[in-house]
């Protein structure tokens, strides 16, 4: 396993790395931020701390010796994924009526519970706002399926099935 690993979810092997244009920018700002304000800044505590004598006691070396190494493994992750990622504009979907990447699906479940996911890229999708990433069981299920189709699902609670009730994508800008 490749240490840089630990900085980001795995991406399943063979698969390209799919992004959105915002996803892509995102990552690119990270990555930005950390090589030219975050590093540098620590470098500096760094520096100021090895000269203050003996390092083995100096909490500000030690702990800015074990922050560059976090930042310079993310910087490395960050470069990694950003160099692979395949960005995919989903306002060009030409095919609005089924489920692609960038979609953003409304479905419904045996119990009538409404939810809403957009299927993003592995590297961009939070759950905490309602995005899934492309390889996320329910995106699985969802893809290629239209308005009105039913797709049986397996989850932690046992089989479910879920209905399709809209889908849309974001308008080109």
């Amino acid at each position: 396993m490749d240490d840089d690993e630990d900085d980001g979810p795995r991406l399943p092997p063979g698969t390209p790395n799919y992004m959105t244009p915002a996803g892509y920018a995102r990552l690119r700002a990270e990555l930005n931020r950390l090589a030219r304000v975050e590093r540098p800044a620590i470098v500096e505590i760094v520096s100021w701390a090895a000269g203050n004598g003996d390092r083995s006691e100096n909490g500000d070396y030690l702990y800015g010796k074990k922050r560059l190494r976090e930042i310079d493994r993310r910087m490395r992750f960050l470069g990694k994924r950003l160099e692979i990622a395949e960005v995919v504009d989903p306002s060009r979907q030409t095919n609005r009526d089924q489920v692609y990447f960038g979609a953003r699906v409304t479905y419904v479940n045996l119990r009538d519970e409404e939810r809403t996911v957009t299927i993003l890229g592995v590297d961009e999708a939070d759950i905490t706002r309602g995005e899934v990433s492309l390889h996320a069981p329910i995106a699985l299920a969802l893809l290629r399926k239209r308005v009105g189709e039913a797709v049986a699902m397996r989850t932690p609670a046992g089989m479910d099935e879920i209905e399709i009730v809209a889908i849309s994508y974001p308008v080109a800008e």
